[in-house]
């Protein structure tokens, strides 16, 4: 059996939303896989070369680890990944990387494991649910991980007219990196005033208020102190707001910045790459739609080409 899965790039967080909402964005990774005797990888696009192709590789691994939860034996797998999700930018591509071994494994392995299984199982690879409850799910979902390690969550459907811009800095950033910044506790204040924005961003979007979501998308837990890494990031913010946008905020841990914005996004874009470049950083940034069908697999015919 040889199956494709694609899966979409995810913003996480969206301002107040920390560890708590995800974002699915037209923007994809493929996976073909096949069971084979001994792991494959061939890697193609974004980070070929850099990706480890063998059985350590994260796709790799989250076939062996659907295939180990539905209590099937595993002799290996022969992957093709074409990678369109840039690493190490905050955009998902770990997340997907996992979700779609696992989506993949699953349908070689029977397809056995429920979306709540894949779920919880990506969360416990990943270490958090945000991006791959948005990975699995599409759309924009709100996440909760419980004590007994199972993860609910909720995909919403989001207005039309609006669009999310993506700045794609050059730089790198690591997650862990970008963890380290943040303390380990926060004053109440702050708290509440993320409480109180993440809950207006979700009201906000459902009843198409835009003229809610600048105040919504203001946070006080994770971006001002990661403003240490990213120095650039006000400026880039309020060339995106002066060109139109509704607000911009970091996406995931970073470098890549995310504006919301009516109409085509187009100015937003060039302000936000013109901001940018006066910091001395090149960067590409584009409007996307969101993805709102999450992770697909589907069979596909013929031996496999890796």
């Amino acid at each position: 059996m040889r199956v494709h899965a694609r899966i979409p790039a995810t913003s996480a967080n969206l301002g107040p939303g920390f560890d708590a909402l995800g974002l699915a964005l037209a923007l994809y990774n493929d996976v073909e896989a096949q069971e084979s005797d001994g792991v494959t990888v061939i890697v193609e696009g974004e980070g070929a070369g850099q990706l480890p192709t063998g059985a350590d590789n994260v796709v790799a691994r989250g076939v062996r680890l659907a295939f180990d939860a539905a209590g099937r034996p595993f002799k290996g797998v022969a992957l093709r990944c074409a990678n369109r999700i840039p690493p190490a930018r905050g955009l998902g591509s770990s997340a997907a990387a996992w979700v779609g071994g696992l989506v993949a494994g699953n349908a070689l392995a029977g397809g056995s494991l429920t979306n709540d299984a894949l779920l919880s199982l990506a969360t416990r690879a990943e270490g958090h649910p945000d991006n791959v409850a948005a990975a699995l799910l599409g759309g924009l979902t709100v996440s909760c991980p419980g004590e007994d390690g199972a993860v609910t969550a909720v995909s919403l459907p989001l207005p039309e007219h609006l669009v999310w811009v993506v700045l794609v800095p050059t730089i790198t950033s690591s997650t862990a990196e970008a963890r380290a910044v943040l303390p380990e506790t926060v004053p109440r204040g702050d708290a509440i005033f993320n409480v109180q924005r993440v809950a207006l961003l979700l009201a906000a979007l459902q009843m198409r208020r835009p003229d809610a979501l600048a105040k919504a998308l203001d946070d006080r837990l994770h971006q001002p102190y990661r403003r240490a890494l990213f120095p650039w990031m006000p400026a880039v913010a309020q060339a995106a707001r002066r060109a139109g946008a509704l607000g911009c905020v970091l996406s995931g841990a970073g470098p890549a910045l995310l504006a919301l914005a009516a109409g085509d996004g187009s100015a937003v874009a060039r302000a936000m790459e013109t901001a940018l470049r006066a910091a001395g950083i090149k960067g590409h940034a584009r409007a996307y739609a969101v993805d709102t069908v999450g992770a697909t697999v589907t069979p596909l015919s013929g031996a496999t080409r890796a």
